[in-house]
């Protein structure tokens, strides 16, 4: 018999778990969020030191804001996704990359989405990994996280949860307007009121094109509980490693055209594994999407009829 110590097994374990790691990079999987650390203290103890690191390795910071107590979303872009997002009509949903600062029990989360997931599902065949690589540098990576199984870019390119609901190319079209300056004033002033309880987190002008990207934060309250960005994340956010970089929500200008991405693609392609029905479910949100789109109209100056 021949005997094979303990330590050989180990390292032959690890061999074979690195192969498999390597082949599911190769096949192209990904996920939605990276988790970048993990630490204790408090959400606002944070926030001026992620900053910091966003800020020292290239990007710019275009906005912030706490959804409820437990979290700060931070919004950053750069010169990289700024070009991407002119890649196409509808590309400048990339343009603004979220990260988040989350308290989850006795643990601070930072987490961020991942640019490379974005991309695909946005249509944008920019190379983003170096967006990914700097978000990295800046903030670290323990580990992509969200679904069980990731998706390819082939999936993304073409995903919607399920049949009967939208694609990215199905947006809401909220509002049109007689030029992009009328629209894109019509938005500024719809979120300044905070008009149907949206207002403004962040702007990015997308360079050499008539788009801009707005973020926006949605408060309901009891009233309108379903647009509300706490109520909404309070139902579909319930793992260990939160998902808080999900919000906020967006609208896109194009020309004279303000449209958002329907919220049964946008919530969908950012929690995959979301249960239909059951607890923590889409059942539970089942009136968002139209609650969001009228809320969003509304912003815009528009309404739904």
């Amino acid at each position: 018999m021949i005997k094979v110590s303990s330590r050989v097994l180990a390292v032959t374990a690890a061999a074979v778990i690195s192969m498999a790691s390597m082949v599911v990079n190769a096949a192209g999987e990904m996920k939605p969020f990276f988790l970048a650390s993990t630490s204790t203290g408090s959400v606002a103890d944070k926030v001026a030191g992620v900053k910091n690191s966003l800020t020292s390795n290239g990007f710019e910071v275009v906005g912030e804001y706490s959804p409820y107590p437990s979290a700060h979303i931070i919004v950053v872009t750069n010169d990289t996704l700024k070009k991407a997002a002119g890649t196409h009509d509808r590309a400048g949903y990339i343009a603004g990359q979220r990260v988040a600062i989350t308290k989850v029990g006795d643990e601070v989360q930072v987490t961020y989405t991942n640019p490379v997931y974005m991309g695909a599902a946005y249509h944008v065949k920019t190379d983003l990994n170096p967006v990914s690589q700097a978000l990295k540098k800046a903030l670290g990576a323990i580990k992509e996280y969200g679904p069980e199984e990731g998706l390819d870019a082939d999936d993304l390119e073409g995903y919607h949860y399920t049949f009967g609901m939208e694609y990215f190319d199905e947006p809401y079209e909220l509002v049109e307007y007689d030029s992009y300056e009328q629209a894109v004033a019509a938005v500024e002033k719809g979120l300044a009121a905070k008009t149907a309880g949206v207002s403004k987190v962040y702007r990015i002008d997308v360079p050499g094109k008539k788009q801009t990207l707005f973020g926006v934060a949605m408060e309901g309250g009891e009233s309108n509980k379903y647009m509300d960005d706490a109520f909404i994340m309070s139902e579909i956010d319930f793992k260990p490693v939160r998902s808080t970089a999900h919000l906020p929500y967006d609208i896109l200008v194009t020309g004279n055209e303000v449209e958002a991405l329907h919220a049964r693609f946008r919530i969908a392609v950012n929690f995959p594994d979301l249960s239909m029905m059951g607890d923590n479910s889409f059942m539970n949100i089942m009136p968002s999407p139209d609650a969001i789109e009228e809320a969003l109209a509304k912003a815009a100056g528009g309404d739904v009829e």
